[in-house]
């Protein structure tokens, strides 16, 4: 009886210490306030543009999935990938190597792809030069300046690099100018000789530069007409959006078509494309990379060496 006694007269005790167990269990449960799923967003275009506009982008997805988002830039491709074999990124919008890279050491998950102007599913690189500078030819870079994104960078280091070793050509020096509107800065202002960035084709109504020149228009209106393109590199998979191995399934799910709805309204749109240059998002999955596996293979290109 004493026994019976003693658990009536704790059970208010005992049931409200399991009510704040429960309750701080939920707050530290990912997607909740205290512990928001974390989006990183590659450093391939100026930061304080990824942040003003991934406002739009959270605030939406906590509308429509009740979830708490947090957004980050780290400094490096390098950066975004390490992350995710430290559990310090839930999601990663990121450029196709490193996506490769992530994949192949701590298993991330590409679950969507990015989608540009005039439908485009894949790009390429392009190396571009003054019109004064000389430079006609990619064999013409011999010997100068040549600026480069980062070394993680598909379409602005590791093709075009790949390719102008295939053809011999050795600039007599290689900088790193971490961004892709960097790259065509220092090519403008005659810093480098030549530069490495991403291409995209030229809005097919207006006829307006799409390619990396654009994101610095405002700065260089003239750029059309005194930085030129003298070369491609081979068709790229759009860049993905990665997530988190261990992420639980229905939250991927649940984040995924948020995603895809998001891009479909008129801020959603205008954000993305802020950001960048990005009109669209479809569902893609790891094979859809195969092709460039096999290309990186063909030139001999190891992620190991990359990252050293």
């Amino acid at each position: 009886m004493k026994i019976i006694k003693y658990v009536i007269y704790l059970s208010p005790i005992i049931i409200f210490i399991a009510a704040i167990s429960i309750r701080q269990y939920n707050e530290g449960a990912l997607g909740t306030y205290s512990n928001p799923i974390r989006i990183y967003f590659t450093p391939s275009v100026d930061a304080k543009r990824i942040s003003f506009n991934a406002v739009a982008l959270t605030d939406y997805l906590h509308k429509k999935t009740g979830y708490y988002f947090t957004t980050a830039v780290p400094a490096s491709y390098v950066a975004v990938v390490e992350a995710f074999g430290s559990d310090k990124v839930d999601i990663a919008a990121i450029n196709t190597f490193s996506y490769l890279m992530a994949n192949a050491k701590y298993g991330a998950e590409a679950k969507l792809r990015v989608v540009r102007e005039g439908n485009q599913t894949t790009y390429k690189g392009q190396i571009i030069t003054r019109y004064d500078s000389g430079i006609n030819t990619l064999k013409d870079i011999n010997g100068r300046t040549m600026a480069y994104v980062d070394p993680s960078s598909t379409s602005g280091y590791i093709l075009p690099k790949a390719m102008l070793d295939s053809m011999g050509v050795k600039p007599s020096e290689t900088v790193f100018a971490m961004r892709h509107d960097n790259v065509v800065t220092m090519v403008y202002q005659g810093q480098a000789a030549a530069g490495a960035t991403y291409y995209a084709p030229p809005d097919t109504e207006t006829g307006e530069i799409m390619d990396a020149r654009m994101r610095v228009l405002k700065q260089f209106p003239d750029v059309a007409q005194k930085v030129k393109i003298i070369g491609f590199t081979q068709d790229i998979p759009n860049d993905p959006w990665v997530f988190r191995k261990s992420l639980n399934e229905t939250m991927k799910e649940k984040i995924i078509d948020a995603l895809l709805d998001f891009v479909k309204t008129p801020a959603g749109k205008k954000a993305l494309f802020d950001i960048y240059d990005i009109t669209g998002l479809v569902r893609t999955k790891d094979s859809d990379y195969d092709g460039l596996r096999k290309l990186l293979e063909q030139q001999h290109i190891s992620f190991e060496k990359l990252v050293k």
